[in-house]
């Protein structure tokens, strides 16, 4: 069994029977007595974030996950209907594993989709960045460095002045901000 030392970013483990997946930590050494280990993570079924104390040296029972990339077909209710990559079989991956960047999905996306050991979606993610078309923004405000615009769904994202309607814009799914104008 492995123990606080072997903790590690997106690591999941078993914690009082849930599974949850570490989403920070970090290293506290008081004046005296054993190192203390704070683990931010988020409950993989229901998508609560806590954070967990352990003391230096303690054991936890980490989960072995694999990763597959799956092609994103078409959505089914609460479910994405996607396709493996290497032995086309085709799953539904509830939409809740994606959290909020779920909004930049685009049909024909490639997803990196995790399982644990009983072949169990536990998470899942879209490429980092997506590139999408502004399609309304206002003039800017003279003094502010920053505007509203719309892109492609209906998004709205915070971006410099400069940017006009019809620009490509590159946008980063995990926060949401707009990283560059693509210039095509």
């Amino acid at each position: 069994m492995a123990t606080t030392s072997d903790l590690s970013k997106n690591a999941f483990f078993r914690y009082e029977n849930e599974l949850v997946q570490v989403l920070s930590y970090d290293h506290i050494t008081p004046g005296k007595g054993n190192a203390i280990y704070t683990v931010k993570c988020r409950n993989v079924e229901t998508g609560k974030q806590s954070e967990i104390r352990f003391r230096s040296g303690e054991k936890i029972d980490f989960i072995r996950v694999d990763e597959h990339e799956m092609q994103f077909i078409y959505a089914e209710g609460d479910f994405l209907v996607c396709m493996n990559q290497e032995t086309y079989e085709q799953l539904h991956i509830p939409k809740i594993l994606f959290a909020d960047s779920i909004q930049f999905l685009q049909e024909g996306m490639v997803l990196k989709i995790r399982f644990d050991e009983n072949e169990k979606p536990l998470n899942g993610s879209l490429p980092p960045y997506v590139e999408l078309a502004v399609t309304y923004t206002e003039d800017g405000v003279k003094g502010k460095p920053l505007k509203t615009a719309e892109v492609a769904g209906g998004i709205k994202i915070q971006v410099p002045v400069f940017v006009s309607n019809g620009d490509i814009l590159k946008v980063n799914t995990e926060t949401g901000e707009y990283v560059e104008r693509v210039m095509k």
